[in-house]
């Protein structure tokens, strides 16, 4: 959830730093550090509360501190309040050992105490200078280097960590350390780069070493050195990222969600045509038999926040298409619940950044227990996408806004396809039936542009809604799923208390809640629902409620109901999903840019949450 990038080279290393950071401001965004250390092993460390800005009027963007080799972070807080105290990096005593870390050390207090009695000292309340002081106590207890006591230390540390360490005794040189918390390693031109994530040195080389779950690297200028737990030197393949640099930049708009919500044509049709060959699915990069999907029982879709709305959407679908029967599990219960796993089932793991800790840990469970497993995640070389069995990458590119928006259009897209090629595999659906199904799918991205022109009057409804307290969403079947993301949209981003509700539990007790102005948005493109969803529209209507309806063009009896209307092409009901995100998407983009809040980084959250 924090921020990490490490640099050792010939250039100066603060400009570096400060630049990757930047890139990782969604990560982590309460205080922000970097420590720069010269060839003679002089550190200095600069850190601040606040925003990243502060760090760098501190630096004079990089340019006040000299040194080749460096380590920086941006802090979400966990252990400690924000402060500058607590900001990373931090040392041992005696600055011996500097490192900065992402994760959480479960036991921290029980090491503390060991390492008080060893007559070391603590001057913040994070977990993370106890790793520090713990590693400088086994480097200097053993004196076996570097390796040896970051392995000592890692057996010790209970929890998930991304860890890079700088030793006085090793100028030039950075370790690094990892327990199920991301971490990258890119090399270019004699000079070495490490992060928690891509964006940050993308723009530095895009061929880059994915460092193991309890594995560690030593890292020179140019080169890279990787051990495992048991300190025997290992070799790891170098990836190449897809991404081109100026996909991570703003290209002229005003947020990064803005933009993202306007790349989702592009990336919706990149989705499609990364399986559809010649007019037909084609899973062989999947690496899914036809034979392996006839044998699937029962599948579980196992996912957090928006991932999960996206299951939501594809159980329907699934289900409507074939015969199998789809549960969808957040992922931070699946794994604690003591459930017996059906026999030749499938669970799904869906990821954007195929680092979310739940669902990893999920996706770990249900190797254990013999199951197949299948990720859909946008990064590659992530923790879901090696672990899982299969792998459907997305390609939506690197996504900077907290708030997701092209990461889950192209989940829907992936769920869409896995579907349709479920039911033609399985004999449930016809070739042809399953061609015209492709050549609907194919309509989307214009469709989507097409939505986006109508973005004046959704940011004109929007400003009305600057003063809203609370707002419902309601919906039957998918566009039940639907609002679910849409909620999350507008109270992720605008801080107005939104909830979603399948509009048939309205009378069960939600309508109690309705008073005078309450907004109520209601989205209704399951025509065979449309009459029902009305009804309950014009329930919650009698009682007070200003209403917003979201529907396709042709059900203009809406403007009889709602206050405001907002239309969407005709597509198979299917994929009506993939067009109704759409405004409310915008709608909940436009109304926090109204009330003049950070669209990009809103408070408490973090773009990858890799810790409980």
């Amino acid at each position: 959830m924090c921020g990490i990038v490490g640099f050792t080279g010939i250039s100066q290393a603060a400009p570096i730093l400060l630049d990757g950071l930047s890139k990782l401001e969604y990560r982590g965004y309460d205080s922000a550090g970097i420590a720069i250390r010269d060839d003679d092993g002089e550190t200095e460390i600069v850190r601040a509360k606040g925003k990243l800005k502060v760090l760098k009027e501190m630096t004079n963007n990089g340019s006040a501190v000299s040194g080749n080799c460096g380590i920086g972070h941006t802090r979400w807080a966990t252990h400690g309040e924000p402060s500058a105290v607590n900001a990373h990096p931090h040392s041992s005593d005696d600055a011996n050992v500097i490192a900065v870390h992402n994760g959480i050390i479960e036991n921290y207090q029980e090491l503390r105490e060991k390492l008080l009695k060893s007559s070391y000292e603590f001057k913040s309340q994070t977990d993370t200078e106890v790793a520090v002081k713990l590693i400088d106590y086994y480097y200097k207890k053993y004196g076996l280097g570097p390796v040896d006591a970051i392995c000592r230390a890692m057996i010790r540390i209970r929890g998930s960590y991304a860890l890079c360490v700088m030793f006085r005794d090793y100028p030039g040189e950075i370790y690094t350390a990892r327990k199920d918390s991301p971490m990258i390693i890119g090399i270019s031109n004699g000079e070495t780069y490490v992060a928690s994530d891509v964006p940050a040195i993308l723009k530095y080389t895009r061929n880059v070493y994915y460092i193991g779950n309890m594995e560690i690297a030593r890292l020179e200028k140019g080169r890279a050195t990787f051990y495992n737990i048991d300190r025997e030197e290992i070799s790891k393949d170098i990836t190449e990222i897809k991404w081109d640099a100026e996909a991570a930049e703003k290209d002229g708009y005003e947020h990064f969600m803005l933009k993202e919500i306007y790349e989702q044509p592009k990336v919706v049709k990149d989705t499609i045509n990364s399986v559809v060959k010649d007019g037909k699915i084609d899973f062989s990069e999947i690496g899914l038999t036809d034979e392996e999907i006839r044998k699937i029982s029962q599948i579980y879709i196992v996912a957090c926040g928006s991932a999960y709305h996206v299951g939501m959407t594809v159980q329907y679908v699934i289900e409507d298409l074939t015969s199998l029967s789809v549960r969808v599990e957040l992922a931070s219960e699946f794994r604690y619940r003591k459930m017996t796993l059906a026999k030749d089932s499938l669970v799904i793991i869906i990821s954007q950044s195929g680092e979310t800790a739940d669902s990893l840990a999920a996706l770990r469970e249900a190797k254990e227990k013999g199951i197949k497993t299948l990720g859909i995640v946008n990064v590659v070389g992530s923790s879901i996408a090696r672990e899982a069995d299969n792998v459907f990458y997305t390609l939506a590119g690197p996504e900077i806004s907290v708030a997701t928006t092209k990461a889950y259009s192209t989940q829907l897209i992936a769920g869409y396809l896995l579907a349709m090629q479920f039911a033609v595999a399985r004999g449930e659906m016809t070739e042809e039936k399953c061609a015209e199904m492709i050549n609907e799918l194919n309509t989307i991205p214009d469709k989507i542009e097409k939505i986006l022109e109508d973005k004046e009057r959704i940011q004109w409804f929007a400003n009305k809604l600057v003063g809203a307290k609370d707002a419902f969403f309601i919906g039957r079947g998918i566009d039940y799923a639907i609002s679910l993301e849409g909620s999350l949209k507008m109270k992720e981003i605008s801080y107005i208390h939104s909830e979603a509700y399948a509009a048939g539990e309205l009378k069960h007790g939600p309508i109690s809640l309705i008073e005078d102005g309450i907004l109520v948005i209601g989205v209704l493109t399951q025509q065979d629902l449309y009459e029902k969803t009305v009804s309950n529209m014009v329930e919650v209507k009698s009682r007070g409620a200003s209403l917003m309806g979201l529907t396709t063009y042709g059900n203009y009896s809406m403007e009889d109901t709602a206050d405001f209307t907002v239309y969407i092409p005709h597509t198979d009901p299917h994929f009506a999903g993939s067009l109704s995100v759409i405004p409310l998407q915008l709608l909940g983009y436009y109304v926090s840019v109204a009330k003049g809040y950070d669209v990009d980084k809103p408070r408490n959250l973090a773009k990858s949450v890799t810790v409980e």
